[in-house]
């Protein structure tokens, strides 16, 4: 599947897509000490309960660029609900294995991954949205097999 990387791994800017100009913009600043652990994109053709496509990282041991079209694989995803002013909303981050992924090779769903790998996402995941002053709760994971069936209900 493809996916575009809107902010590198290692990156303590927040890109996003910008439609109406068709380029990405600086979104933010990180707060300090934050970075991304892994590239981080959208899944072209999907739409969310924010109205924008499905977020997903793509793990790998490089990081690619804003703009980057990206071979993956699904693994699962991490369920989560986020405040969006006085309600909540689903807003789960897939996670994919780049096809050019030596180190990752063999991982092929969410349970093959290093658990501290999760760990460090799923910390990462609830540091950068509580710095932006917004609620998270992380609601457990889907396997490789059940992520694909949701994508299947959030394409367009």
């Amino acid at each position: 599947m493809d996916v575009i990387i809107e902010t590198p791994k290692g990156s303590n800017l927040k890109y996003v897509w910008d439609k109406s100009l068709r380029l990405f913009r600086t979104k933010k600043k990180l707060a300090e000490g934050l970075v991304f652990p892994f590239d981080f994109g959208f899944i072209p053709g999907t739409r969310g309960e924010d109205g924008g496509p499905l977020d997903i990282m793509i793990i790998a041991e490089f990081s690619t660029f804003p703009g980057c079209v990206m071979d993956c694989r699904i693994i699962g995803c991490i369920q989560a609900l986020q405040s969006a002013g006085h309600k909540k909303i689903r807003n789960d981050r897939y996670l994919a294995i780049s096809e050019h992924s030596e180190s990752f090779k063999k991982v092929h769903s969410i349970e093959q991954l290093p658990a501290q790998i999760l760990t460090d996402i799923e910390h990462f995941l609830v540091n950068y949205i509580s710095a932006e002053g917004k609620e998270i709760s992380l609601n457990g994971t889907l396997s490789a097999r059940q992520a694909l069936e949701t994508l299947k209900v959030a394409s367009l």
